[in-house]
């Protein structure tokens, strides 16, 4: 077995190092380089598999720290004309766009006259 597979076993039996990936403390190459460097068996790790309650609160943290003051700020950084010449430029596409449908579907509605040859023996107003 090679060193990726191990450490893959390895992130297996402790999935408290993918919650320090996902919170953004550590990176896998971060990791990896540490299991390369010292293996499974050392104190390098104990600051991410025994710290797992400590990961959730931050974790919990992260995703609740959203709260009236952040969609406020949100809402001030927002270019309200920028939005409105978007929106109006996609108004106009749409309707350059229902332009092209309603002529197909008008022209295909029109009665076409169909074509009646004039019978042979008739000459010139007969």
């Amino acid at each position: 077995m090679n060193n990726v597979e191990k450490f893959k076993e390895f992130v297996r039996k402790n999935p408290s190092l993918i919650k320090h990936v996902r919170i953004g403390d550590m990176t896998w190459q971060k990791f990896y380089e540490i299991f390369n460097l010292y293996g499974e068996n050392n104190d390098a790790w104990k600051d991410y598999i025994t710290s797992s309650n400590k990961t959730e609160t931050k974790a919990a943290a992260a995703t609740a720290g959203v709260g009236l003051g952040d969609f406020i700020s949100m809402f001030k950084g927002l270019d309200l004309d920028g939005i409105q010449s978007g929106v109006s430029s996609i108004q106009r596409v749409l309707s350059v766009l229902q332009d092209f449908s309603s002529k197909d579907s008008t022209n295909s509605t029109k009665p076409k006259t169909e074509y009646k040859p004039r019978p042979l023996y008739k000459h010139f107003e007969d």
